[in-house]
């Protein structure tokens, strides 16, 4: 194969690997052994066929076992996790609460019951953290 033919088709590989949203980061690897094989029949143009491909698969495939997983992750980076639920979140009490009694708060635009789930009493106007939810029932603590 010509050595232009090499580079222009790893070139045609590079940019499929950005036309696609999510082509997993492979075609950067076969494009890249692809323009490094063009590269070299460039220089020695006395190189058969056959080792040329020789050279394109042991580059694809040696580049992307080596280096595929670290540059992928390290360029997409770690999803942070979605928080959903209720449970972390703070209410400021609106009544006074005894250790293990219940009363109306709103959260996050909705009332819910609001258990104390602590030991002393919550004087009303604190600001409390939600412990776990049971439920439809907030378990609180006073947040320190």
């Amino acid at each position: 194969m010509s050595w232009w033919a090499w580079i222009i088709a790893g070139a045609i590989l590079l940019g499929a690997e950005l036309a696609f949203v999510n082509a997993q980061f492979y075609l950067v690897f076969i494009g890249s052994a692809a323009i490094v094989v063009g590269l070299v029949a460039s220089v020695t143009p006395a190189l058969a066929s056959w080792a040329q491909w020789a050279i394109f698969a042991v580059l694809a495939i040696v580049s992307m076992v080596t280096f595929r997983s670290r540059i992928y992750h390290k360029l997409r980076g770690q999803v942070p996790p979605v928080h959903t639920g209720p449970a972390g979140g703070l209410i400021t009490l609106p009544v006074s609460l005894a250790a293990g009694e219940s009363c109306q708060a709103e959260h996050g635009g909705t009332f819910w019951t609001v258990r104390n789930d602590g030991d002393t009493p919550i004087p009303s106007g604190t600001r409390v953290r939600i412990a776990s939810v049971n439920g439809l029932t907030l378990l609180v603590r006073p947040d320190l």
